[in-house]
């Protein structure tokens, strides 16, 4: 049997999570003097409730102890465990594993260089190359083949909450405010980067936002895509998959919301379509 593992920051559906029998680590989340798991005790509306109230909440690594407890839980009568880890280059949770793993004969860890459901991806892809009953090096030969062609990216309404968290200055929050600018952020070579900054409302420019990332494009792998939000309107949501069912023949159109790692550092009004490229 292959057990499937991930951390927290994958934002896989509870459904999702379920279907694919995925044991998930939470990384943790402090706000001002205490300390919550991400997913278990606490969730993203309190991460936007603590950001309404001046607190700016951190996250936390997995250490290398509470791998192995989870390791240890999942390689019993297992033929292989996989871990997705979160990007190393966003976090010591990949080198924590790694420590982790070296207990294990069985555990292998991942590198997603991602974050989000571009890391869901790579624990679907575990799911079903497992159905096909692939031995487990060919299935990590195939993972780690596919991390290079996710494509992961995101809108963001507003700067204050990576201001709060160091990643950009109050003046550059502020001045985005005032020019109602909405950067898009694209992980490329498994770091964050800024991409193209649109201007406008954040529904106007959502649409601009799906439009330019799946009009008119032949190097798409058309499987499954993401549609991940933290802190958006229903309707605006589901226009979004109204529109990515209008531009593009997606086989599998999954909503899920991001976890408390990314509402942390994105706030409310955050949304992105995640897809592989072929």
């Amino acid at each position: 049997m292959i057990k499937i593992s991930a951390d927290s920051t994958c934002d896989l559906s509870p459904e999702l999570k379920k279907k694919l029998d995925v044991a998930i680590v939470p990384l943790s989340i402090v706000a001002g003097d205490d300390m919550f798991r991400d997913g278990i005790d606490i969730h993203p509306e309190d991460v936007f409730r603590f950001g309404e109230e001046g607190i700016a909440c951190q996250t936390g690594a997995v250490n290398v102890f509470e791998y192995q407890q989870h390791f240890q839980k999942l390689t019993s009568g297992s033929k292989a465990v996989f871990h997705i880890s979160l990007g190393s280059g966003f976090s010591s949770c990949h080198s924590n594993a790694l420590l982790a793993a070296r207990d294990f004969s069985n555990v292998h860890v991942i590198d997603s260089k991602n974050l989000t459901t571009g890391s869901g991806l790579l624990v679907y892809d575990v799911a079903l190359l497992a159905a096909e009953g692939l031995e487990p090096l060919e299935i990590k030969k195939r993972l780690e083949d596919n991390v290079a062609k996710g494509e992961v990216s995101f809108v963001i309404d507003q700067l204050d909450y990576l201001a709060r968290g160091g990643r950009c200055s109050a003046i550059t929050a502020q001045g985005a405010k005032v020019l109602r600018l909405k950067p898009c952020i694209e992980v490329r070579d498994g770091a964050m980067i800024v991409g193209r900054k649109y201007r406008g409302t954040f529904e106007k420019v959502v649409t601009s936002y799906v439009k330019e990332r799946l009009q008119d494009r032949t190097d798409i792998d058309f499987s499954r895509v993401f549609v991940t939000q933290a802190g958006c309107e229903p309707e605006l949501v589901n226009g979004v998959v109204a529109l990515v069912e209008e531009l593009a023949n997606f086989k599998e159109i999954l909503v899920t919301e991001a976890g408390c790692t990314i509402s942390s550092h994105c706030g409310p009004n955050t949304l992105g379509i995640v897809f592989r490229q072929k």
